[in-house]
């Protein structure tokens, strides 16, 4: 073959590579509704994540194929927007689910929270649940990026800014929430920076909907690693004490309603625990990192989802152990930070 055609064919290879899209995967930021959304898509595995800075930046999308593995309603999200509601992945801090007072321990000192100010959420009995932080607005997506390997957005929201909130805690912090698309599977990273002169207590957790699109709830299975469950009251408040797990494993989930927290995981690799919802063989793969040490599965009557949640303690931890009745509630020391994953990774869809 002739230099000259070599040369051409190399060339022209040359300007192939060169052509090619340098980045598989995407990180959008584009709005829906009016509504700001950033978008995470993996074209080649047909994956795309939707988060809502403005709504307590959560996520709302784990579409595979066009299927949502996240329960959301089907509204538009300008009408969300107005009447917002637990759903998606919703992020819940500083405090997930119920505390058994109106108000918390830390540091040897009682603090109550200032109930004229509207920012509690209380449960049926009266208790506050869920945190301050859900749907707020303020959160500030930081940085986007995009790569042959991933697509993440990183946002963060500066409590310490919003008296309104440091009122009822009075903990100088921010946090920083990373989704991360990767490997087939969906990161959400989470780091608090304690900004305050005491140590802080940390009872944060994530309250995820999932779904198995187009097969019916009595047909999907949970597989836990869990060894024990928590006991609780009847104000679904734990009171300190733990028994052996007595559900079978897979349980499947037709004709069962469930509120229950449970501890002690079987961990694989770097501490790591595996949990799965199950039909057939669709799959979605929940993994904890080390630092979530407790999960609370809800599963009400007549709904197409399943919650696994995501905690740091137990619930009501931060009281129980000031009560002595709790000894694993975790604490970022004064000017500290802690950090932890967890993660969603589909099969079969």
């Amino acid at each position: 073959m002739k230099k000259s055609t070599l040369f051409t064919i190399g060339f022209l290879l040359a300007l192939s590579i060169a052509a090619a899209p340098k980045s598989r995967f995407t990180a959008e930021r584009t709005a829906v509704d009016g509504v700001p959304v950033v978008r995470l898509a993996d074209p080649a595995r047909g994956m795309e994540v939707s988060i809502l800075p403005s709504m307590g930046n959560m996520g709302c999308e784990f579409k595979v194929h066009g299927k949502n593995l996240l329960f959301f309603p089907d509204v538009k999200l300008s009408e969300f927007q107005k009447k917002p509601m637990q759903t998606g992945i919703p992020f819940m801090a500083p405090w997930a689910n119920r505390l058994d007072d109106t108000g918390f321990w830390a540091n040897g000192r009682r603090y109550a929270f200032d109930l004229t100010l509207g920012n509690i959420r209380r449960d049926n009995n009266g208790l506050p649940i869920h945190g301050l932080l859900t749907g707020l607005s303020a959160w500030e997506v930081t940085r986007t990026g995009a790569d042959r390997r991933s697509a993440f957005v990183t946002s963060s929201f500066d409590f310490w800014k919003h008296p309104d909130l440091m009122a009822q805690w009075p903990f100088a912090h921010k946090y920083e929430m990373t989704y991360r698309l990767e490997d087939g599977a969906l990161e959400v990273s989470t780091t608090v920076h304690n900004m305050s002169a005491e140590a802080m207590p940390l009872a944060i957790g994530f309250h995820p909907y999932y779904r198995i699109p187009d097969v019916p709830r009595d047909q999907w299975v949970l597989r836990m690693p869990a060894r024990a469950a928590v006991v609780a009251d009847n104000r679904r408040v734990p009171t300190g004490e733990l028994k052996p797990v007595d559900l079978p494993n897979p349980l499947p989930l037709k004709d069962r309603t469930l509120d229950d927290g449970f501890t002690d995981f079987e961990r694989g690799a770097k501490g790591v625990a595996l949990f799965s919802i199950e039909s057939g063989n669709k799959r979605i793969e929940l993994l904890f990192g080390p630092k979530f040490p407790v999960a609370v599965v809800w599963e009400p009557a007549k709904m197409e989802f399943v919650c696994v949640e995501p905690m740091t303690g137990v619930t009501n931890a931060i009281n129980l152990n000031n009560a002595g009745k709790y000894p694993g509630l975790q604490v970022i020391p004064a000017g500290g930070q802690w950090t932890e994953s967890f993660w969603i990774r589909p099969a079969g869809f």
